[in-house]
């Protein structure tokens, strides 16, 4: 795909300034991008490849449109911009609707003509597949699921039994829906394992990121709303809620019955307790631990940056005396 500059301004909302003529077939970085190409600043840290860049075009901010050296998108929002513009250049590709000879269907299940089931795919009984869908290789389905309309499975995802996912959903290789949520009851020191007979329920316009897991519910269903995006290796306990546009990145714990609000952004590798709140439009910095409730909208961090092993040494020996150093101060103030 390509287009000239004038239509990606169109197209993106950003300002021209240069040739609108110019042709652009292909987006790459600062750094790499040839002629014909468009690039974007987003982050200040690279503004010195503005002077040097072979690129066609940069999308960037007003701020930063004296330091270029090309034609320029001028942009409120670069980063917004760039996505837009590469979405028009790489669209989806677009798939026939089939049944490869090699997928296994089972019965009374209802798949739309448009939709498309890769090989080696398993469909269970009773599944309802609408138009659109494309069901990659090696792709499990178990009874009762109902996937809407222009969903996309890729390669070897799992989809237990009754889950139900909406309209234009993308999920990555090796994602899993619906396994058992960890619900087990302890006697004289023995585990009994307790039915999780809820299911899963995804909003439409959600994406998962490869090979995360979203568990069933204990007894109602585990919610993930419109519009969530989740990276890769996440794993979401049962019964979670998770609201409307919130992101979650990479290596994120969210343990059973955990309430996300809207438009949250939690950052890699953080872990959530189970049965807390987090209200909408938070922000959890990376590698933070959330024991309790965030009540109110906000940025919240607990990680400790990483130093020196001996500096560390000697700042968890003083954490550990902290509240003796406290007592010590409040006894003296006395």
């Amino acid at each position: 795909m390509s287009a000239t500059l004038g239509e990606l301004s169109d197209i993106s909302g950003a300002r021209l300034v240069g040739d609108s003529e110019c042709v652009i077939t292909a987006v790459n970085t600062l750094g790499l991008a040839k002629k014909d190409e468009i690039s974007f600043l987003s982050n200040r840290h690279y503004a010195h490849l503005l002077l040097q860049t072979k690129a066609s075009a940069v999308i960037l901010a007003e701020d930063d449109l004296e330091n270029c050296s090309t034609n320029a998108l001028v942009s409120n929002a670069p980063y917004m911009a760039y996505a837009k513009i590469a979405n028009y250049l790489y669209p989806t590709k677009q798939r026939l609707g089939a049944i490869d000879k090699r997928a296994v269907i089972g019965q009374e299940c209802s798949i739309d003509d448009t939709s498309t089931i890769s090989a080696n795919a398993v469909i269970g009984d009773n599944v309802v597949i609408n138009a659109g869908v494309y069901i990659g290789p090696g792709c499990v389905i178990a009874e009762n699921v109902c996937i809407a309309e222009n969903t996309i499975l890729h390669a070897n995802i799992t989809v237990c039994r009754d889950v139900t996912i909406g309209k234009n959903v993308i999920l990555h290789p090796g994602v899993v829906i619906g396994a058992d949520g960890f619900g087990l009851a302890q006697e004289n020191g023995k585990w009994l394992k307790i039915p999780q007979i809820g299911s899963v329920t995804l909003g439409d316009d959600v994406e998962v990121g490869a090979n995360s897991t979203i568990d069933r519910g204990a007894i109602g269903d585990t919610i993930i709303s419109n519009g969530v995006k989740i990276d890769n290796l996440v794993q979401i306990g049962h019964n979670a809620f998770v609201g409307e546009d919130t992101a979650i990145a990479g290596c994120v714990a969210l343990a059973g019955s955990a309430k996300i609000g809207k438009r949250c952004q939690i950052g890699g590798a953080s872990s959530i307790n189970g049965h807390i709140e987090i209200t909408d439009d938070v922000i959890i910095t990376g590698m933070s631990g959330v024991p309790n409730s965030i009540k109110s909208p906000g940025v919240y961090s607990s990680a400790i940056p990483v130093t020196d092993n001996k500096i560390w040494k000697r700042n968890i020996i003083r954490f550990k005396k902290l509240d003796e150093t406290i007592k010590k101060i409040m006894f003296k103030l006395d």
